[in-house]
């Protein structure tokens, strides 16, 4: 049997798809995914293995112009992903059109020499017609191949995997057969913390959080975990808090209940919040909240 391998960038700009795409593609969710602007925050690998082959997807941060610190880490990030894979997968919605956004990454990635997919997104929401309207307005040329899907509705997604097949060179296994996600537990956990916060919280909150476990127990049939929501302001504070605690409660209730069925153990989580002013922009901080290695 010839076993092909490989590693597969999945770029784009904020909220096209991709974090949805890799859950689809692994039946599985693996990386948090909320209708907020800039969910993805770290490159989370998920592994697709199968008899005759094993694709590393790296599901990235949206490209975005860079508004602090933690923003530009974030699209540097995506971009050295783009180049170290052997494969990159270039995401757009096809509901938002071909904006400037796209554009730019376009010409950011085209002279990086290794395959490129340029994957349509969202098609559920379209015709035949405005699909076809939609793609005359895209420079094509610069792309291996053009793939139309719904991550959403798991459609042409299986032809999307075929696609990626072709092209892989590698034949070496990097991780086990049942293993599906590289990044361990407690980052995993605080995902789902800042998932409920995003889902549950304003406009303002999603940018500004962090969450730090400070402590995790693992006993026979319990595990403790407490952990901190950082924010930069009082005010942010008083909203993730809410009304006589009313907001942390939820989102602890809403956390905790997915953490159960992930963790296969009752889960007594405890929150709190804490301020730390414009800690977005603190290099410190960020290396502390595992943004930045340097």
């Amino acid at each position: 049997m010839n076993f092909k391998s490989g590693f597969v960038a999945i770029i784009g700009k904020p909220n096209v798809g991709k974090s949805t795409l890799l859950n689809t593609i692994l039946a599985k969710k693996i990386a948090i995914a909320t209708p907020k602007p800039q969910t993805t925050r770290d490159n989370i690998r998920g592994i697709l293995t199968t008899d005759d082959m094993q694709i590393v997807f790296i599901d990235t941060p949206g490209i975005h112009k860079p508004k602090s610190k933690l923003n530009k880490v974030m699209v540097q990030s995506a971009y050295i992903a783009a180049k170290d894979a052997d494969i990159i997968l270039f995401l757009i919605d096809a509901t938002k059109g071909y904006g400037r956004n796209d554009q730019i990454i376009a010409e950011n990635i085209k002279y990086i020499d290794k395959p490129k997919l340029l994957v349509i997104n969202k098609i559920d929401k379209l015709t035949t017609r405005e699909l076809i309207d939609f793609l005359h307005g895209i420079n094509t040329d610069d792309f291996d191949e053009i793939i139309p899907l719904s991550a959403l509705r798991n459609r042409n997604v299986d032809e999307l995997i075929t696609t990626i097949k072709s092209y892989l060179k590698d034949n070496i296994q990097y991780y086990p057969t049942d293993m599906i996600s590289d990044y361990p537990e407690e980052f995993m956990i605080a995902e789902i913390i800042r998932e409920k916060v995003l889902i549950n919280t304003s406009e303002e909150i999603p940018h500004s959080i962090a969450i730090v476990i400070e402590k995790m127990e693992v006993k026979k049939d319990l595990t403790v975990i407490n952990a901190k929501i950082v924010c930069e302001r009082n005010s942010q504070k008083k909203i993730i808090v809410g009304k006589q605690g009313s907001m942390i409660k939820k989102i602890g209730t809403f956390a905790r209940e997915e953490l159960e069925i992930r963790l296969q153990t009752k889960v007594f989580l405890e929150l709190f919040v804490a301020v730390e002013e414009n800690w977005r922009n603190k290099n410190h901080q960020l290396k502390e909240f595992g943004y930045w290695d340097k």
